[in-house]
């Protein structure tokens, strides 16, 4: 059985995160000779950021974990924010400098590193929820 902070994780967080890719895939499907990128790295930063704001917020609400573990998450949580922010930058600039950075390696960072921070999200969320079900 699926416990329900991993359920409440799964609605609230990873679906909302995933709004912008399932608009924007359909956008494109709909779009005449698919005239729109299908994937965009803001889209995957904005997942990114969702899901590292939850691990922060749910992390620092929640008292009965160990306190090097929570630094050691948040900690991981705030770099990554950093990173997908500098992605976020790199992709509003080559938006509006065409040519001067490669919109491809940007967009393949953040596809990847969104990949990761669902795999991180997704552990902070497991061991919340076991650490509740043993209180």
């Amino acid at each position: 059985m699926i416990h329900i902070v991993k359920v409440k994780w799964l609605i609230y967080t990873v679906l909302v995160g995933l709004i912008p890719i399932v608009l924007r895939a359909l956008l494109w499907i709909i779009s005449p000779q698919q005239t729109i990128n299908l994937f965009s790295a803001s889209d995957f930063v904005a997942f990114g950021l969702i899901l590292h704001i939850s691990n922060i917020n749910e992390i620092e609400h929640f008292n009965d974990l160990e306190k090097s573990w929570k630094t050691f998450q948040n900690g991981t949580s705030i770099f990554l924010i950093t990173v997908y922010s500098f992605l976020f930058a790199a992709h509003l600039f080559s938006q509006s400098n065409p040519g001067t950075i490669n919109v491809d390696t940007v967009r393949t960072i953040s596809m990847i590193l969104s990949g990761v921070s669902f795999y991180l999200s997704f552990s902070v969320y497991d061991r919340i929820s076991k650490v509740e079900s043993t209180s």
